[in-house]
């Protein structure tokens, strides 16, 4: 392209410029600029724009890969020259092929509730609460447990794998790295606020409505065996406590009891209880409250097609994850955001992206 077809360009991509106060009349002036270059090229140009730009905006809807014109040949350089140009007016963006960032959030509270499927909450009359927060914040609308029963989900969450086990049992170990260690390795800190544990540290099969198989970290020996760490293990009385003087750790994992969770009491219990607790963490700077179910009544996936939300400043209102992700997923996420090593089959799994600020 010669310094005169330079110019043409130039000046065609300066009327659209001031053509974007009045987008229809820029883009015809723009368009009989570019004729007057007299090159063949120019009709399949604009045609090569018109597609480009409409695979960007089914992009966007869908949330998917880019769907674009194929490459121009040699006798079409000038027009593409062009088309790169208005494409960078109408801010397209190119088709991307790096995973989408995950903001460094000042917290992750992770609240867990029990047994239902994604049409047992979304829909229903029963959580209004639920239902609300979909909406107004993201939803995780492919969101899967892995396995079934509750135990192995939970170890999943928080190590990025099941261990082998496959009950609820109380008495079994799980070996190797957990959240609990990649987050203090960096510096982070961590707690478990659990409803209904009798005391600070408890390792109990049970207590009232508190159950050990809703408390992943108990299982890891690195945890259990040390008194100050099993000390992160505390009451969910301690949550308020803590938010009020300003102590929150890095990471929350919020275990309702087993009524609260859905686990033996109805829908409409478990959505009022989050009705309460959630509200004083909505405006936590910079950060996300995940509400997820730890697996459903199916086995799709392994584990049941579950309600997941992430609410919170971090994140964009009326967005949506339309991936099909899972506990794995959500780990890789916290593990992005953070810079943590990649635990078990986290780093197999696509992290949680283009709902956040």
């Amino acid at each position: 392209m010669d310094g005169g077809d330079h110019a043409d360009v130039l000046v065609a991509v300066s009327v659209l410029e001031r053509g974007r106060r009045d987008r229809l009349g820029g883009r015809r002036r723009a368009h009989r600029v570019l004729r007057r270059t007299g090159r063949r090229g120019h009709d399949r140009a604009l045609r090569r724009l018109r597609r480009y730009r409409g695979g960007c905006a089914r992009r966007d809807r869908d949330r998917g890969a880019a769907r674009v014109a194929p490459a121009p040949r040699g006798r079409d350089m000038k027009a593409a020259a062009a088309l790169l140009l208005l494409c960078a007016l109408f801010a397209c963006p190119a088709a991307a092929t790096a995973v989408a960032p995950v903001p460094a959030f000042e917290h992750v509270v992770l609240i867990v509730f029990e047994n239902k499927e994604f049409t047992s909450i979304l829909g229903s009359p029963a959580a209004p609460t639920f239902n609300s927060y979909a909406r107004r914040y993201a939803n995780l609308t492919r969101y899967f447990g892995v396995t079934h029963p509750s135990l192995p989900n939970y170890l999943a969450l928080v190590s990025g794998s099941t261990h082998g086990i496959t009950s609820d049992c109380t008495s079994c170990v799980a070996s190797g790295k957990s959240l609990a260690d990649t987050i203090e390795e960096s510096g982070r800190t961590w707690k478990t606020y659990a409803e209904d544990l009798p005391s600070v540290g408890f390792l109990g099969p049970a207590s009232r409505r508190y159950a050990k198989k809703h408390d992943p970290f108990a299982y890891f020996p690195d945890v259990a065996d040390s008194p100050s760490r099993r000390a992160r293990i505390v009451p969910l009385s301690r949550l308020a406590i803590d938010l009020r003087a300003g102590t929150l750790p890095s990471f929350s994992l919020v275990v309702p009891d087993l009524c609260h969770s859905m686990h033996d009491c109805p829908v409409s219990v478990g959505d009022a209880w989050l009705r309460r607790i959630v509200p004083t963490l909505l405006s936590l700077p910079n950060s996300v409250v995940f509400v997820v179910f730890d697996e459903g009544s199916t086995s799709i996936r392994g584990g049941g097609h579950t309600v997941a939300l992430a609410l919170g400043t971090a994140v964009r209102r009326h967005t949506r994850f339309t991936r099909i992700t899972s506990h794995y997923g959500l780990l890789r996420t916290i593990e992005q955001a953070w810079g943590l090593p990649l635990l078990g089959r986290s780093a197999g799994a696509t992290p949680i992206t283009g709902i956040w600020h």
